[in-house]
């Protein structure tokens, strides 16, 4: 099959994901150097909205726009963060995942000015994060520290730090590393202080599924070791069925032997419950692992802790 001759990627327009669409251009051309590329930017409804995103779509506010895109053929290709792409619904009819691309770094960072460490902040320091996640976490393990709403690209929260507007962020690794921001990082988290979100790191691929000839072309592009930690990490989402309101966290890893586990929690808003599974895949596929952790934590009372929470 003959590989297509320009490939149209659709991004969001921000410059987090034009970074991921020179990710993936350089790697399409350093295994296919005759392909042409270009990029058809989308602003979506996530990137206008600077509200709760629970009221426009919750994460899906983040991909509408760009499936259109695909779905009308004014593009071939989209690049996705798995962390928002709903997975408590699937995939549009018509589109697949050509890819999962080797995962980045799935660690949150704390950003201070004033160079401290997430354990040395003093009472009341104001955190800006939206993110329900990492505000349940924090109300666990230093509820001494203050979340305020903060929302907009990683240049534009960096912005509003500057402008006083809290006193510390809490911002994806990846992210940093993508727009080259790395020098601003305070402190590394690590993954048992601030558990990760499901598909934290991941990039995929997104075609129409009957674009063989394009899907063909850009699997290559696939980790395998990723494409299993994400398959089990959505498959996981999926049963649980949490919504954009859901503190939800977790995390697959496939180990050098190939052996991959999954460890996932469900909180409460206010960090008070915390439910915590974590499961080995032994023989088991990664969906199968996925549904398993999920119904762990449905035993511990996950589907009431979640419907208790309004959205």
């Amino acid at each position: 099959m003959t590989a297509p001759e320009l490939i149209r990627i659709v991004s969001r327009d921000s410059p987090m994901a034009l970074a991921q669409v020179e990710r993936v251009r350089a790697e399409l051309a350093a295994l296919h150097p005759g392909i042409r590329t270009e990029v058809v930017p989308v602003k979506t409804t996530g990137d206008k909205w600077m509200g709760d995103l629970a009221q426009v779509e919750g994460k899906g506010a983040f991909t509408k726009e760009v499936d259109a895109a695909l779905l009308a053929g004014q593009a071939d290709l989209a690049v996705h963060c798995v962390k928002d792409i709903p997975a408590d619904r699937p995939l549009p009819a018509g589109t697949v995942f050509a890819a999962f691309l080797k995962r980045d770094d799935i660690r949150d960072a704390l950003i201070h000015p004033g160079g401290l460490a997430l354990d040395e902040l003093p009472r009341g320091t104001r955190i800006g994060t939206s993110s329900v996640r990492r505000v349940a976490q924090l109300a666990a393990s230093h509820p001494h520290l203050a979340c305020v709403p903060m929302r907009g690209n990683a240049n534009r929260r960096l912005d509003k730090l500057a402008r006083g507007d809290a006193d510390a962020l809490l911002l994806a690794v990846s992210g940093l590393e993508r727009i080259d921001r790395q020098d601003v990082i305070t402190e590394i988290l690590p993954v048992d202080v601030m558990m990760p979100p499901i598909g934290a790191g991941i990039l995929a691929l997104q075609c129409r599924e009957d674009d063989t000839a394009l899907i063909d072309t850009v699997s290559a592009l696939g980790h395998p070791d990723t494409h299993r930690e994400a398959t089990a990490e959505r498959m996981f989402l999926h049963v649980l069925q949490g919504h954009c309101n859901s503190p939800i966290a977790g995390y697959a890893r496939a180990e050098r032997n190939g052996e991959l586990s999954l460890r996932a929690c469900v909180f409460t808003p206010d960090g008070k419950t915390i439910l915590n599974a974590h499961e080995w895949a032994g023989r088991l596929d990664p969906a199968t692992l996925g549904t398993a952790v999920a119904v762990a934590l449905l035993r511990q009372g996950a589907r009431e802790l979640i419907d208790s929470i309004p959205h």
